[in-house]
């Protein structure tokens, strides 16, 4: 029979591969962006609150924090790569100068903070169980701000009856990674894991259900969207073409002996 901590390492690995899918779930997102040369409307919160979220979960899968939690820190440490690649193609491609300072400074102290966090727990806690109970509660903390960062996309959705500003592959990925870790809490109870990625469970749900009520206006708007945008290109080409000149032709009676001009 399969030991509790084989069946967990199993799940844990498992959990990585779709996290893994869960982080790279918005490259369509930055492909269009990348296109498009424009941000538009999307929001960087998603990719902000996903970044600092892997970042203090590097500092709780840490060996002196909590032993035996590699899995936790290797896809965490992947997720600080991913979610900061993110984060500059955003900065890159936003026009508002005011946002892109706001998401300078925002780095800069989830930076500072994380480091902060490891620092001080590492030097004056004394025991791993107070240590990753401590890290533990920020964890929650900021992973219930990262599941919870497209509340404001989905008040969007529901205000403008689309999902175009809201990625269905981020809203999958992250109903099945939150199932899937939540899982892997449940074969050796941790509660740290648990609370954060039932929440992320729910909230992806919220998500796809999002989906499945406003796919067909989603879907009529954006095609009302290219035909517009096709109607725009026609009326600009007819513009930039140059006026025809009207020849000139003469009259066959003849004024002072000369012809004149019509």
């Amino acid at each position: 029979m399969v030991s509790a901590e084989t069946a967990r390492t199993v799940v844990g690995i498992i959990g990585n591969v779709f996290a893994l899918f869960f982080f790279l779930s918005p490259v369509p997102t930055f492909v269009e962006i990348w296109k498009r040369g424009s941000v538009e409307e999307y929001s960087v919160a998603p990719y902000l609150a996903g970044l600092v979220n892997c970042l203090v979960w590097t500092v709780y899968g840490l060996p002196v924090v909590q032993p035996g939690s590699i899995l936790v820190l290797t896809i965490s440490v992947a997720g600080v790569a991913i979610e900061s690649a993110y984060v500059v193609l955003f900065f890159t491609f936003s026009s508002d100068k005011k946002k892109r300072l706001k998401m300078v400074l925002v780095v800069v102290l989830e930076i500072v903070f994380t480091a902060l966090l490891a620092s001080l727990s590492i030097t004056f806690v004394d025991t791993h169980k107070r240590r990753s109970m401590i890290v533990g509660v920020v964890c929650i903390f900021f992973s219930a701000i990262m599941y919870s960062s497209p509340l404001a996309v989905m008040k969007l959705v529901i205000k403008t009856k689309s999902v175009e500003y809201m990625p269905f592959t981020l809203s999958l990925a992250s109903l099945i990674n939150g199932f899937v870790w939540t899982c892997y809490a449940l074969i050796r109870f941790d509660p740290i894991v648990i609370v954060p990625n039932g929440l992320g469970s729910l909230f992806g749900l919220a998500q796809l259900i999002l989906h499945a009520i406003y796919y067909k206006s989603t879907k009529q708007q954006m095609e009302a969207k290219k035909t517009k945008q096709v109607t725009l290109s026609e009326v600009y080409v007819v513009t930039e073409e140059e006026p025809k000149k009207t020849p000139k032709t003469y009259s066959n009676a003849p004024q002072n002996g000369l012809a004149s001009e019509t």
